[in-house]
């Protein structure tokens, strides 16, 4: 018993720190580039882009870690859309976005929770450029479907 306790006093200090990301290339990779990011509560890198000219703005995470598939290491980018159970989304406006994925060359939507984002999915090894690229690709056809689905609401 003394054991667990003396375990769980051990951990405890580190629960309360907070989530970092899990590889650090990213960061190299955004500030190379000039992007400012936070760290969000998921240990995910948090960018918000500014559309000057319609005067909006939109959210776009880069994963803080990477999938490994068939010795491929891949790395999400991704764009919230639109709240699924506020914004109307329907099963019709599913199949439609089924069919808008099959027209995008690189990522495609998805919907995580109660969000409809645009998800593009990279190996890793992506350059600075080639990360900035795919971050300005998801934001700007996130930021064209809110608002296609709630006018001129900027809340993501």
């Amino acid at each position: 018993m003394r054991l667990i306790a003396l375990s769980l006093a051990c951990l405890l200090p580190l629960a309360s720190l907070p989530a970092t990301a899990a590889d650090a290339s990213v960061e190299a990779r955004l500030t190379a580039r000039g992007l400012k990011f936070s760290i969000d509560d998921d240990g995910d890198y948090k960018v918000v882009l500014n559309f000057s000219e319609e005067g909006r703005t939109q959210l776009v995470y880069v994963s803080g870690g990477t999938e490994d598939v068939s010795g491929l290491s891949i790395r999400e980018v991704f764009a919230p859309a639109a709240n699924i159970k506020t914004d109307g989304v329907t099963a019709a406006m599913a199949l439609d976005l089924l069919r808008e994925s099959r027209t995008k060359k690189i990522g495609a939507w998805e919907i995580a929770g109660d969000y409809l984002y645009y998800v593009i999915k990279l190996p890793d090894n992506v350059d600075a450029a080639q990360l900035n690229a795919a971050i300005r690709v998801a934001g700007s056809i996130a930021d064209d479907k809110e608002i296609e689905l709630s006018g001129d609401s900027d809340r993501l």
